[in-house]
């Protein structure tokens, strides 16, 4: 039976990278994000068509439109979220179905795993974390980003330290891609002799 490890980590702190990493050792990954962006070009184009008119263009959702039209209105996100939600999760079990005969362990990246309680759909999580000046650093260093893009970012997102206490495995991106990858071989080490769900787990480079 597959092993289910939810990914998940505030912004800039490396998940995207750590799941590549698992990628690499063949673990099969399923990406929320990328299944949010194919939705948007796909069945969800309609859905959001309708509840947010004009958010919508040749059949594909204009991401800049429909941010605008539930920035600062929290009950506009949520009838966002009960489209989306749904419709992610659907992608997401087809994943576990066609994996699950073949993988002994899957990666499901949700960048909001505990904030929309994803995680009582896995067996274990991971938390990605790195130093709040890496962090920082990383994030502004992006384009169009701003100190008031990214602190009105994290005002949506889980503390880390928070996050860090819930996880079972903790990677820190901060040491660098050669420790990364040593922390996810040891965390698919110590699942490849699990008994059930693991206790909690650290791995120290």
């Amino acid at each position: 039976m597959t092993f289910v490890l939810g990914l998940t980590g505030s912004i800039g702190m490396g998940k995207s990278a750590t799941a590549a990493i698992f990628r690499r050792f063949n673990v099969p990954v399923h990406d929320a994000d990328a299944a949010v962006h194919a939705l948007y070009r796909g069945r969800a184009a309609p859905l959001i068509e309708k509840a947010f008119p004009g958010t919508v263009a040749d059949g594909i959702v204009d991401r800049a439109r429909l941010g605008a039209a539930v920035f600062d209105a929290p009950e506009r996100m949520k009838e966002l979220e009960s489209i989306i939600h749904p419709l992610v999760r659907e992608e997401e079990e087809a994943f576990l179905e066609e994996i699950s005969p073949l993988a002994p362990v899957a990666v499901l990246d949700i960048p909001l795993l505990f904030e929309t309680g994803g995680e009582k759909r896995c067996d274990a999580v991971l938390v990605v974390t790195a130093p709040a000046d890496v962090q920082r650093a990383r994030v502004l260093a992006r384009p169009d980003m701003t100190e008031e893009k990214f602190n009105a970012i994290l005002l949506k997102q889980m503390p880390d330290p928070e996050k860090r206490a819930r996880a079972h495995f903790l990677v820190d991106t901060g040491r660098g891609f050669a420790s990364a990858e040593a922390q996810v071989w040891s965390i698919l080490a110590c699942l490849a002799g699990r008994p059930g769900r693991v206790r909690r787990h650290r791995a120290e480079f």
